[in-house]
C-alpha cells in the first residue's frame, strides 16, 4: 500500500515542523513521502510549493496514494472537493493540526488507506487518531475495507452504501464463498460464512440474512434481489520466484507461505508461480511448485530484461553480473499477471529465496 508515495503539505512555519516529523515516522514505516512547503519556510528535505494548495491538489491528487495536509481541515476540504471521484479511486485524505496532536482520517479511510496511515502517522508521532467511519467506531469491518484486506475487486459498487449501512446497524449479514474461493477467514471478522456452488444458490443462503456479500472468481449477472449484496471478485494473483542454486524446496515453501501470509492470502488464491527459464533445471524450484499445487511459468531474460514498471525495485548488481537482468520475481509477477498488474508485494527475501507478489483485475 502506498507505492505511489505520500504528499505532505504545510503552509506554516509550525506545520512545517510537524511534516517533517510525520516524514520522519512514515520513513521509520517504509512508505515514501515527500514534504512540501511555500518558499519561506523551506528546509533541508523540503520541496518548494509554489504555487496556491487547490492547484498543488489538484496537480498531485491522481499521482499519490495519500495527501497529507498539516493545516486546518476547512482548507484541505476545499481544495480537495473539486477533484472527488469515487472511494474506490480517490487518495487517502488525511488532516493533522500544526502542532501534530490529532490525526484526522478525512476521506477514502477504508479502500483508500488513510485509516491505516492516520494509525502510522499518530503513532510515529505521538499524537490521537481521529477515525469517524462507523465500522470502524463500532469495531467492524465495512465491505470496502474487506475487498481491500482480501484483494478483492468490488463488482457492484453501488451497493456499497445499502450493505455497509447493514453492518453499521448489528444487522445480520452473511459471506458467501462460492465454488473453490478461499478467503483469509483471519480478516472477516465475526461474519458467517457459508459455501455455495453458484450465484443462485448464493443468493438463496443471503435471502436468510438482511444482507450479504458474495465472493467469487468469475462475474455475476444479478440484477435484481429483494436484499442487499455485495459481489467482491478475486484477482489474477502471481508469484514471482528466485532462488538461490543451494535453495530447497522446504525453504522456497517457506518462504512463499511467509510472503503470502504477509499480504493475506491463502494459497488456493493464488493462479500461477513465474521464475526465470534458467530455473528450469532446479529440482528444489520445480518440485517446490508441484507440492504448491499450482503451474509454474518461466520467463527469458530476455523477456524478464524488457520490462519496465513504476513497481520494480532497484536492479541488483550481482543478479544482473549472474544472469543478465537485475531482477527475477518482480518482473516475473508483473509478466504472468498481466496488463495493469501491480506489486502487492515487493521483493522479499528469506533464507536465499526472493519472493515478489502481483495482482491484476
Amino acid at each position: 500500500m502506498y507505492e505511489r508515495g505520500v504528499a505532505v503539505f504545510a503552509i506554516t512555519r509550525r506545520g512545517v515542523e510537524t511534516a517533517l516529523k510525520i516524514k520522519e515516522a512514515l520513513d521509520f514505516k517504509g512508505i515514501n513521502s515527500t514534504v512540501y512547503s511555500p518558499p519561506k519556510y523551506i528546509k533541508q528535505g523540503v520541496v518548494v510549493l509554489d504555487k496556491k494548495i487547490a492547484e498543488f491538489v489538484k496537480d498531485t491528487y491522481s499521482k499519490v496514494d495519500a495527501l497529507v495536509g498539516v493545516m486546518a481541515t476547512g482548507i484541505i476540504i476545499r481544495a480537495v472537493a473539486p477533484n472527488l471521484e469515487s472511494k474506490l479511486t480517490d487518495p487517502a485524505v488525511i488532516g493533522v493540526d500544526v502542532t501534530g496532536k490529532f490525526v484526522i482520517s478525512l476521506l477514502s479511510g477504508h479502500y483508500g488507506g488513510a485509516n491505516a496511515l492516520a494509525k502510522i502517522i499518530a503513532e510515529g508521532i505521538g499524537s490521537t487518531p481521529v477515525i469517524t467511519t462507523a465500522s470502524d467506531v463500532t469495531g467492524k469491518k465495512s465491505v470496502d475495507e474487506l475487498a481491500k484486506n482480501l484483494h478483492l475487486t468490488i463488482q457492484n459498487p453501488e451497493s456499497l452504501v445499502s450493505v455497509n449501512a447493514a453492518i453499521v446497524n448489528s444487522e445480520q449479514l452473511v459471506v458467501v464463498l462460492i465454488s473453490d474461493v478461499k478467503v483469509a477467514t483471519t480478516e472477516m471478522g465475526s461474519y458467517e460464512i457459508k459455501k455455495a456452488e453458484n450465484g443462485a444458490e448464493a443468493l438463496e443462503i443471503i435471502n436468510n440474512f438482511d444482507a450479504g456479500v458474495i465472493v467469487t472468481h468469475e462475474p455475476l449477472l444479478i440484477t435484481k434481489f429483494n436484499k442487499p449484496f455485495t459481489i467482491l471478485r478475486t484477482k489474477n494473483i502471481v508469484v514471482g520466484l528466485g532462488a538461490r542454486k543451494d535453495s530447497s524446496a522446504d525453504s522456497i515453501i517457506a518462504a512463499v507461505d511467509t510472503a503470502l501470509e504477509q499480504v493475506h492470502i491463502p494459497l488456493t488464491s493464488v493462479n500461477k508461480f513465474a521464475t526465470v527459464d534458467i530455473k528450469r533445471g532446479s529440482e528444489a524450484m520445480v518440485k517446490a511448485v508441484e507440492q504448491l499445487g499450482r503451474p509454474l511459468e518461466f520467463l527469458s531474460v530476455d523477456v524478464l530484461r524488457s520490462l519496465n514498471h513504476k513497481d520494480l525495485s532497484p536492479d541488483s548488481k550481482m543478479v544482473q553480473e549472474k544472469i543478465g537482468v537485475g531482477g527475477v520475481c518482480e518482473r516475473a509477477a508483473l509478466l504472468v499477471a498481466g496488463e495493469n498488474s501491480k506489486l502487492i508485494l515487493k521483493k522479499t527475501k528469506l533464507n536465499g529465496v526472493t519472493v515478489a507478489i502481483a495482482e491484476a483485475e
